[in-house]
């Protein structure tokens, strides 16, 4: 098993400029599901138009309010970001539909992903590495910065994934396939919002 390549090499770094398009995309398409209105989803420029998987992350008060996104996606990342940041809002069942009244003081994040690669549990990298873990027809996904925000270690990032995908949390030391990426993370609170 190797480790993810290089995220300056994995990764079309995004400029600012194609960080801020992103982020009032995902505003948006969230608006316009309230509004209950289609968007324009032809993407501005070549880097926008690259298929790429991509979370999003909402939060309201600091508390998030609602996570969805595509590991894998085969549409261009623009579109990625308006389709999980509309189901961040709406179709996240762990919480209610935003409303009207949170949409303006939603936070966005987003999480632009490197394609996944087989990782050796070693060779992990907490706050680098997100993880999918994937046995029997489970999956388990967490991202690079849950494992930094909880302060877990190596380890017990291993075993969140595999408790993420309903598994128990030692199947990462032997059947589980093991994948991992990088992330570039930016959002609304980096941006200014």
């Amino acid at each position: 098993m190797s480790e993810p390549p290089n995220s300056d090499l994995a990764n079309i770094e995004l400029s600012m400029e194609d960080q801020r398009d992103l982020l009032r995309l995902a505003h948006e398409s969230i608006l316009s599901g309230l509004e209950q209105r289609e968007i324009s989803l032809e993407p501005p420029n070549e880097r926008l138009a690259q298929p790429r998987g991509v979370f999003t992350s909402l939060y309201l008060k600091d508390e998030l309010r609602g996570c969805v996104g595509y590991v894998r996606s085969e549409n261009s990342l623009y579109r990625a970001v308006a389709e999980s940041a509309r189901a961040a809002a709406f179709a996240d069942t762990r919480f209610s539909p935003l409303s009207q009244e949170e949409a303006p003081q939603v936070c966005v994040e987003l999480s632009v992903l490197s394609p996944l690669q087989s990782i050796a549990p070693g060779a992990v990298e907490v706050g680098r590495h997100g993880l999918l873990v994937t046995m029997d027809g489970y999956r388990g996904l967490l991202l690079p910065q849950v494992a930094v925000e909880h302060g877990w270690d190596r380890i017990k990032f291993l075993e969140q994934t595999c408790r993420k995908a309903g598994l128990p949390v030692d199947v990462w030391r032997e059947g589980a396939i093991i994948e991992a990426f990088t992330a570039q993370v930016f959002g609304d609170k980096v941006q200014g919002r």
